[in-house]
């Protein structure tokens, strides 16, 4: 069972755990003991979380969405499998913790009549800056 906060747990039916063998150091140990952990979560069948947090979900985790509806969480990092299958367990708690968060609605503002008479003012300054680089009338030099 994992617990994301006080409404939300996870059930243990939900995640699926599998060991293999990590690369990178580790001497003997490294083609004996399966210390990498792949943590499975079935995020599209959850009963725990509602439609809304499933699709921000889907959105944050990426490549991690498989097509079935689960997250994959790969963890190799240390040499011991119990630190592993903490270390993934925290990402994806952390992942739902963000999926849970709804962005804010962004309110588009008009800008100022100050600042638009300011852009306007600007605009008729370089314009009358470049029409005096042009040309001189009437010389004939």
């Amino acid at each position: 069972m994992l617990r994301i906060n006080d409404q939300i747990t996870i059930a243990d039916w939900e995640l699926t755990e599998q060991f293999t063998r990590a690369s990178g150091p580790g001497g003997q140990n490294v083609n004996k003991v399966a210390t990498a952990v792949e943590l499975r979560f079935e995020a599209e069948r959850s009963p725990a979380l509602n439609d809304a947090v499933k699709r921000r979900l889907k959105r944050l985790a990426g490549r991690r969405w498989t097509k079935d509806g689960a997250i994959v969480i790969f963890c190799d990092e240390t040499r011991h499998q119990a630190r592993n299958r903490e270390i993934a367990r925290d990402r994806l708690a952390e992942l739902i913790t963000k999926a849970l968060v709804a962005p804010k609605r962004r309110i588009a503002t008009k800008p100022t009549k100050g600042s638009v008479r300011r852009r306007l003012e600007a605009k008729k300054q370089r314009g009358t800056v470049k029409t005096l680089r042009g040309r001189i009338e009437g010389d004939d030099s």
